[in-house]
Order: C-alpha cells, then sequence, then structure tokens
C-alpha cells in the first residue's frame, strides 16, 4: 500500500495545537527516526519527532489533566483514498510517549484553508478507536472503514511524543480531473498501485511508481542476483483501463545493477496472476545504467496491467506509463467513488 501521507505524494501537517518540544512536521519524514542523546536546545533533548509539552490540570487539587484532554495534530493526505492501516510510530520517545492514541478521518474535497478544516461542519470519522501505546514502538493499527478520505487526525491522550504517522491505502483519485487527460496511469497518485513483484530482495516494487525521481540507489526496486536462467518481474496495476501512448524505464543510480534488457508487457483484462492474455507494449528492449529511456508506443487496445520485466535482474527506478483513461475506464472510476461516499462511516462526529 502506498503512503498516503508521504511527503513526496503532497501530504502535510496543516495544524496542531501544541508542538513545544519537537515540531509536527516531523510526523511525516520519510527517513527512519533517529535519537542523538545529549543533545539539547533551548527546549531541552531534540527529538525527532513532534512532541508536546505536558499536561496539568486546572488546579493543584487536581494537578492531573481531565482523562479527555489531549493533543492532536491534522495532515492533510497527499492523495484522497481509502485508508486501509496506521502506523503510530513511537521510536525513541519511552518515558515521554502519549498513553493512548485515536485516529478520525475525514473528507473535504477541493484545497481547504485551515478554517475550512476545522470548520464545524466538518464529519470527523473514527477509523482507529482510542487504544494503549507504548514507548519506542510502531503501533499498526488495521482500518476498514471503506470510506474516501482527504485529512486524518492524530490525538494523543494526554500529551507526548510520536515519531512518524504513516497512512497506508489507496489513492482514489478524481474522474473529473482525469477525464482527457495524458497522465501517468502507473502512478501512485492516480491510483496505480504495485501489486507482485518475482523478487524484492534488496528493495520493493511500490518504488516503481513512486512520486518524483530517486534521490538514491535505495529508492528504487531491485532484485537479488539470480543465478538460474529466469528474469524477474514487476506488476502494476494501471488507474483503469488506459489507451497507453508512452512510456519510460529509468535505471537511475543503478550503474553496475541494471538489468541488460527490459520487456514490458501489457494485459486488457483477465486474471493478471495467470500467464496467458499478456501482449507486448514494449518488445525486448536494451536498457542502459543510469539512465532515463523514453519510448513511444501505439497499441491497437487499451491496458488494465503492465509488467515491466527485467532480464536477467536487477534495478529499476522508475516506470511511467503515460495514456488517457478510456471511456470505460472512467466509467469504472466514477461508480467506484459513487459506491465510496455512498457508505455510511464509523461514528461520525462533527467538531
Amino acid at each position: 500500500m502506498v503512503d498516503l501521507a508521504g511527503r513526496a505524494l503532497g501530504a502535510g501537517v496543516v495544524a496542531a495545537n501544541d508542538e513545544w518540544f519537537a515540531d509536527k512536521e516531523n510526523l511525516l519524514l520519510d527517513t527512519e527516526p533517529v535519537f542523538h542523546p545529549h543533545t539539547f536546545g533551548p527546549k531541552g533533548q531534540v527529538m525527532d519527532g513532534w512532541e508536546t509539552r505536558r499536561r496539568r490540570g486546572a488546579s493543584a487539587d487536581r494537578p492531573h489533566p481531565d482523562p479527555g484532554d489531549h493533543d492532536w495534530a491534522i495532515i492533510r493526505l497527499g492523495a484522497a483514498g481509502v485508508i486501509r492501516g496506521v502506523v503510530v510510530d513511537t521510536a525513541h520517545f519511552r518515558g515521554n510517549h502519549p498513553q493512548s492514541a485515536s485516529v478520525e478521518a475525514a473528507y473535504v474535497p477541493e484545497h481547504p484553508s485551515l478554517d475550512e478544516v476545522l470548520s464545524a461542519g466538518v464529519a470527523w470519522t473514527t477509523i482507529v478507536p482510542r487504544g494503549a501505546l507504548h514507548g519506542d514502538t510502531a503501533h499498526r493499527f488495521p482500518v476498514a472503514v471503506e470510506r474516501r478520505f482527504t485529512h486524518v487526525r492524530l490525538n494523543i491522550f494526554p500529551d507526548g511524543g510520536v515519531a512518524r504517522l504513516r497512512v497506508h491505502g489507496e489513492a482514489v483519485p478524481d474522474p473529473d480531473y482525469l477525464d482527457g487527460l495524458m497522465v501517468d496511469v502507473a502512478a501512485a497518485e492516480h491510483g496505480g498501485v504495485a501489486e507482485a513483484a518475482s523478487d524484492r530482495f534488496f528493495s520493493p516494487p511500490h518504488h516503481v511508481n513512486a512520486p518524483g525521481r530517486s534521490r538514491v540507489m535505495g529508492e528504487g526496486w531491485e532484485t537479488r542476483r539470480r543465478r538460474d536462467d529466469g528474469h524477474d518481474w514487476v506488476r502494476v496495476r494501471l488507474a483503469g483501463p488506459s489507451l497507453v501512448a508512452a512510456v519510460e524505464i529509468d535505471t537511475d543510480h543503478y550503474k553496475g545493477n541494471a538489468p541488460g534488457w527490459i520487456r514490458l508487457r501489457a494485459k486488457t483484462d483477465g486474471d493478471p496472476a495467470e500467464d496467458d492474455g499478456w501482449w507486448d507494449l514494449l518488445p525486448p528492449t536494451r536498457v542502459q545504467p543510469d539512465t532515463r529511456h523514453r519510448w513511444r508506443v501505439a497499441p491497437d487496445r487499451p491496458a488494465r496491467h503492465v509488467r515491466v520485466e527485467a532480464y536477467p535482474d536487477g534495478g529499476i527506478a522508475r516506470l511511467r506509463v503515460l495514456g488517457r483513461l478510456t471511456t470505460a475506464g472512467l466509467a469504472e472510476l466514477r461508480a467506484r467513488v459513487r459506491d465510496l461516499d455512498a457508505r455510511p462511516g464509523a461514528a461520525p462526529t462533527a467538531r
């Protein structure tokens, strides 16, 4: 699943009620949290995460905060989509982690201001009920609410620090925006999904349709060295049935470990796990190390899935498939959006 809260996808932390010790923006950093002991700034130990001050009660007679008191941060997702799981990571927060947390989500269309997101008319749906947190732990919470969302709110009780937040799911783009546009129909932001791969030893296949160009070799998809006569592959489900006009294979940063040849195959319908029904979008073609390759294509039928095959093995930084959704593809996407938006949420609350 793509991280809908990834900065590369365009997500951002738009608000937090408190960030006294550590900035809210740290929640979405794409690096693993780090800790350098005895590194102090004006406000104390420097922490790689979001950390609020300690809450206090209303008086000396009641010094502890009310159980309902809590801190919160609101994240604008990089793409509207269906959330399948949330990771609340308290890495390196040991004596200063929250006691518990919950996650809510909302759908606020277009490009809302912060005031619009915080307005009383926005309905927030609980997607992760309040549950206990532990220090220095990556907590993985499944989400079963089948709706489209654009924003999430992380609530921590009563206060403390969280290193990272990940919101895994499927992007569901606006069909009216895609209607007639030539876009990368394999891109994660448009609903493309790297569904399967023959090998993911060095890095995962979902990197191939990630936003932007890779910055280092580890941001692509790389397989182990094959010692047989086979070849490696990764399969991507496109945003929908599409007429493809051009493709791009980028071996950026793969210098001594790029494939020798690639082949790009497509499938119009049927089970993508079956070998029959695949046809060549690009025949076996020599590729160069550390090179951005581009080709125009003119297939005589739409593609729903593509499979990039690496001969015999190696690394591919990015795959781009430029095309337009077919009339049937747009109809499918519109039907899915209508179905998702019509489904009830789980205990929505307007705030």
